[in-house]
């Protein structure tokens, strides 16, 4: 199974981009994204690459989802460390 994350560009350079993760900034390579992308423009990220670009709302709807997630696993006690 795959999992892709919903980031926020914060700076392009050439074919790289610095993205915001839930509040941790990383770097990616946007080289496989098929369109044109810019600052402010949410994609979806998998192994270190940009692979899609998506709308904010449904950004916005991952990340919430995700949140809640974690904070119900936490709420059970199970940790990262535990998988």
């Amino acid at each position: 199974m795959c999992l892709a994350v919903p980031s926020r560009i914060v700076e392009i350079n050439g074919f790289n981009a610095r993205v915001d993760v839930m509040g941790a900034q990383r770097e990616v390579s946007l080289i496989l994204l098929p369109e044109e992308a810019k600052e402010g423009d949410y994609v979806l990220v998998h192994a270190g690459y940009a692979i899609q670009k998506i709308d904010e709302e449904a950004a916005l709807d991952s990340m919430n989802l995700i949140q809640e997630i974690v904070q119900k696993l936490e709420e059970e006690g199970i940790t990262y460390e535990d998988s």
